[in-house]
């Protein structure tokens, strides 16, 4: 039509959603392009354009607006119909297998530590991604690349020989973790105690099998405990492989980059890389001068060893902003190898605080992400109680874990990554505002109608709709544009924000039209839009690892 129209072949037209949906169900700005190409007045063809859309059979009005948009209503049949599209968008798509893989690398926790609540950033951040991708059919793989190598292991194995009062296999995380502190306080009196902690590192590197065993004791114990953690959060992986994992696979990278004179000997005989000008980045040391790698030398040695055997088309590091020096010059360092290389990304997020300040780290101590998990359970149930006869549970405790839960997860989730995050206790548990159980509640409630409704008939002519039925069936056809943006951008905080749009809409749709005590055609045709929202809220916030209840 444009082309016979106007002689233009070539415009890439775009569709917009209106911000007023008072303003239409989509629009274009495509007579302002025209414009630039005709040298017409962008007005007259938008004019010339509405003439041409008003004899289309499944546009119901089209309106010149401003300059040169064209904003258009849509049938209601023609909107109907798309809603089989947010049906197919609710069910997970087959696996491209044949297509490379996309690697997601994140959590990454240290061994021998607590889980910290900073620590819920890359796990939760990275999981949405990687289910988002999943149910889109990408090839998808999950690692957790912990920190399980370095001196550190040294230092825990002296402290636990000098002032453990139990056997390693009665340690608990807390345990290791008040030995590692108890190091570091001792050691800055005793110089001795870090030079004994390396000798004891160095002696593990080189295959000591009683410091081989302590180790591989230390990582059951630490992986033992975060395994109930990440049960809790919906988490989990494809491979769990440790910086030890690459100890016999960083000689051969270290050779290459002497032989390509991208590694060179700096002060005390250290390798280090120093990069081009123009990249602004510091030299970085890929060994030390006594020998020793460091995470450099470690990561550049994971990548070689995914790139020759997963062949991924993408590496994503899920990875907080601190790392962002490391991550340029990581990337820029196998740039300069001449590797053939994937996509490499890091996935950035900001920091984490509470606005409740009794919750931040207290000094020399961790604020241990199992604690705020059990105070999210803890403040749940407080609000179930405080709802009394308005909350309809069989199971308490169920209904608590999975507020509590949902509510920490989103309210990392909901926010943009890029950016530091505020968590407050108020607003994550709020029934009333963009959380996880405004989310779940409106989950129970459509749940609670279709249990009502018993059963969804099929839709009948419906020959009009009602301001709100039109904007919850607008926000519902978003639903798969939206999964595919999230995926594009590894932005998950899209999809969260759409998630509480939806409850928004539906809940505004509830409040103005009856749904089962309608007429038909009506009611089938709401109790199908009622049973679309459900689907699609449970679909996305299980993406987003939350669980919904059916009843609430």
């Amino acid at each position: 039509m444009l082309a016979e129209t106007f002689y233009v072949t070539d415009v890439d037209i775009q569709w917009e959603r209106p911000q007023d949906p008072t303003h239409g169900d989509i629009a274009t700005p495509v007579a302002l392009q025209c414009s630039k190409k005709t040298g017409q007045s962008p007005r007259v063809i938008a004019e010339k354009l509405v003439d041409a859309l008003s004899a289309e059979d499944s546009i119901e009005k089209a309106e010149v607006a401003g300059p040169g948009y064209v904003n258009i209503w849509l049938t209601p049949e023609a909107l109907i119909e798309s809603l089989g599209n947010v049906r197919t968008a609710c069910t997970q798509t087959i696996k491209q297998e044949k297509e490379a893989p996309i690697i997601f690398d994140y959590s990454s926790p240290n061994i021998a530590k607590p889980f910290g609540i900073h620590h819920i950033l890359s796990t939760v951040i990275g999981q949405s991604l990687v289910n988002v991708n999943r149910h889109l059919g990408y090839n998808t793989i999950a690692i957790n690349h912990l920190g399980d190598w370095g001196t550190q292991f040294g230092k825990l194995a002296v402290a636990l020989e000098r002032w453990g009062d139990k056997q390693l296999d009665e340690c608990s995380l807390d345990d290791l973790l008040a030995l590692y502190v108890r190091f570091h306080e001792e050691a800055e009196k005793d110089n001795s105690l870090e030079d004994a902690g390396r000798e004891a590192f160095k002696k593990l590197e080189q295959g000591d099998q009683e410091l081989q065993r302590f180790w591989q004791g230390v990582v059951d114990i630490t992986m033992n405990e975060m395994q109930s953690l990440y049960d809790r959060l919906h988490v989990s992986f494809d491979y769990t492989q440790g910086e030890s994992f690459y100890e016999d696979k960083m000689q051969v990278v270290i050779d290459e980059g002497k032989e390509k004179g991208v590694f060179k000997e700096g002060e005390g005989g250290a390798l280090i890389v120093e990069f081009p000008e123009e990249s602004n980045l510091p030299p970085s040391i890929v060994v030390k001068a006594d020998g020793a790698t460091i995470y450099l030398t470690r990561d550049l040695a994971t990548i070689l060893y995914r790139i020759s055997t997963i062949h991924p088309q993408a590496i994503s590091y899920v990875v907080d902003v601190a790392q962002s020096l490391h991550f340029k010059q990581l990337f820029t360092t196998v740039e300069m190898l001449g590797w053939e290389l994937p996509r490499l990304e890091h996935v950035v997020f900001g920091r984490m605080s509470f606005a409740d300040k009794s919750m931040s780290t207290r000094k020399g101590n961790i604020l241990k992400l199992q604690e705020v998990l059990d105070e999210a359970n803890k403040r749940a149930k407080a609000v179930i109680k405080e709802h009394g006869d308005k909350i309809q549970t069989d199971d308490v405790d169920g209904l608590a874990e999975m507020m509590g839960q949902g509510a920490v997860v989103y309210g990392v989730l909901s926010q943009n990554r890029k950016m530091d995050m505020v968590f407050d206790w108020d607003k994550a548990l709020s029934f009333d505002g963009n959380s996880a159980p405004y989310l779940q509640y409106t989950h129970a409630r459509a749940k609670s109608i279709m249990e009502k409704a018993e059963g969804v008939s099929e839709i009948d002519n419906i020959d009009s709709l009602s301001a709100k039925e039109r904007l919850l069936l607008n926000t519902l056809l978003q639903f798969d544009g939206v999964l595919h943006e999230t995926q594009q951008s590894n932005m998950p905080h899209i999809l969260a924000h759409y998630l509480y749009e939806l409850c928004r809409d539906y809940n505004s749709f509830y409040n103005d039209n009856p749904i089962l005590k309608a007429e038909e055609p009506a009611r089938s045709f709401r109790v199908h839009l009622t049973n679309l929202t459900a689907d699609v809220l449970k679909t996305g916030a299980n993406l987003l690892t939350i669980s919904v209840p059916d009843r609430m």
